[in-house]
């Protein structure tokens, strides 16, 4: 008796290269384009990534209701620093990635009607780090706000001072503070949202001074990493340590919100504080009218 020996021919398909990725929180096999349609989360698990800060604002603000500030302020490099790059080429590797040409975008805009200045950290551009320029658009977003009675959010996404620009940087947890000390002599409402990750500097300056704290579900929160901490002090962390879930536990946040969330809770608590109304008087002759479908 004879067996059937047609062999059929499977052409192989072309898949395009990085089209897939391993999920870090729970292994699933994901494609990158549904994590980016999902505002940087898994679909599977819902872990969220770092969302870039042009992503994270055209999920808050509509269409031409965003006003970028100070869109083309640049780091110098005064420490003229080299680690195994210099520090200018490092700079342009990160622009290149990120897309903007720093680790923060500012600017006022409507959301929900309700006129605010606004500012959003990038991880993607050398970690969300803190340098001199990161902290000269905070404080002069701050002092705008304050001139023109605006309230302030700022969604924090960072590892900290930026090391190359040394004592600089850890100037600028000074600068903020100042000013947001200003701000609120003047009893106006700052919002503070931590997301994954906010540590360091930027934990121990401004992301940790608002009037109201929003953690993202799951964020890593903290001044020093876990492994650090124990390394350190030789002791057992507990479970969860520096988590959002663990914060918000023990009184150091006051909100866990989801990214999709986010806008209708930001809203809710700028009508609470009594925002004033949008109006375009409140946006700056030089800001960047660009909008918020996307950078420039």
């Amino acid at each position: 008796m004879r067996f059937f020996s047609t062999q059929i021919k499977v052409k192989k398909r072309d898949i395009p290269a990085g089209l897939w990725m391993k999920c870090k929180s729970c292994g699933e096999m994901v494609t990158r384009q549904e994590v980016a349609t999902n505002l940087q989360t898994c679909p599977k698990c819902d872990y969220l990534y770092p969302l870039p800060a042009w992503q994270r604002i055209r999920s808050i603000f509509a269409e031409g209701e965003f006003f970028e500030t100070d869109p083309e302020m640049r780091p110098t490099d005064p420490l003229r620093f080299v680690d195994t790059l210099p520090y200018p080429k490092r700079q342009a590797i990160a622009e290149k990635k990120a897309g903007i040409p720093e680790a923060i975008v500012t600017g006022v805009g409507s959301l929900a009607g309700y006129g605010t200045a606004f500012a959003a950290m990038d991880f993607p551009y050398m970690g969300g780090s803190m340098g001199s320029v990161v902290g000269e658009k905070i404080t002069r977003l701050t002092e705008l706000a304050l001139r023109v009675r605006l309230p302030l959010i700022i969604v924090s996404a960072s590892g900290g001072a930026r090391m190359q620009e040394g004592a600089l940087s850890l100037m600028q947890l000074v600068k903020t503070s100042a000013a947001l000390a200003r701000f609120a002599s003047e009893g106006l409402p700052y919002i503070s949202v931590m997301t994954n990750p906010t540590t360091g500097g930027t934990t121990a300056s401004f992301a940790s001074l608002g009037d109201i704290i929003i953690a993202e579900p799951g964020a890593l929160i903290g001044f020093a990493g876990p492994r650090v901490i124990k390394q350190t002090i030789q002791q057992e962390l507990p479970e969860g340590f520096q988590t959002a879930e663990f914060l918000i536990a023990h009184g150091m946040v006051d909100m866990i919100v989801g990214r999709r969330e986010l806008k209708g809770a930001l809203a809710e608590l700028l009508g609470m504080f009594g925002a004033p109304s949008f109006s375009p008087a409140m946006v700056p002759p030089d800001a960047r009218g660009s909008g918020a479908a996307g950078e420039g």
